[in-house]
C-alpha cells in the first residue's frame, strides 16, 4: 500500500508558486510513488478539484491523523476514507478517480 503525506495536502493551502498537480506528484514521489503516477494523481486532482476543495481535503486529512504515532503518513485507503466522508462529493470522487485511474488502489 501507497502512502500520502498530509504534507503534500497541507502544502496546498500555501500560495507557493508551483501548480497544485506539481505540488503533489512532488510529495508522492518523496513518499516513494513513482513518477508517472505521482503526476497522474496530480494532475487529476488539479484538474477535477477546485483550490478550495483541495484546502478541505487537506485539512480533513490532517484532522484525521492528529494524535497519531506517525502523522506524517497517510495511506491511500485512509485518503479515501476521508475524502467519503466530506459534505462534498466531488472529493470523493475525484480522490477515488485519481487512484484508480493512476493505478494507486490500496
Amino acid at each position: 500500500m501507497k502512502a500520502v503525506a498530509i504534507p503534500l495536502l497541507v502544502t496546498l493551502a500555501l500560495g507557493a508558486c508551483a501548480a497544485p498537480a506539481t505540488r503533489i506528484s512532488t510529495s508522492l514521489q518523496r513518499y516513494g510513488l513513482d513518477t508517472a503516477r505521482a503526476d497522474c494523481v496530480g494532475t487529476r486532482l488539479q484538474g477535477d478539484l477546485s483550490l478550495g476543495q483541495l484546502q478541505q481535503l487537506g485539512r480533513a486529512a490532517a484532522a484525521y491523523r492528529k494524535g497519531d504515532t506517525n502523522p506524517g503518513v497517510l495511506t491511500v485507503g485512509d485518503l479515501l476514507r476521508v475524502a467519503s466522508e466530506l459534505k462534498d462529493p466531488a472529493i470523493a470522487l475525484a480522490v477515488g478517480k485519481a487512484a484508480a485511474g493512476c493505478n494507486i488502489l490500496p
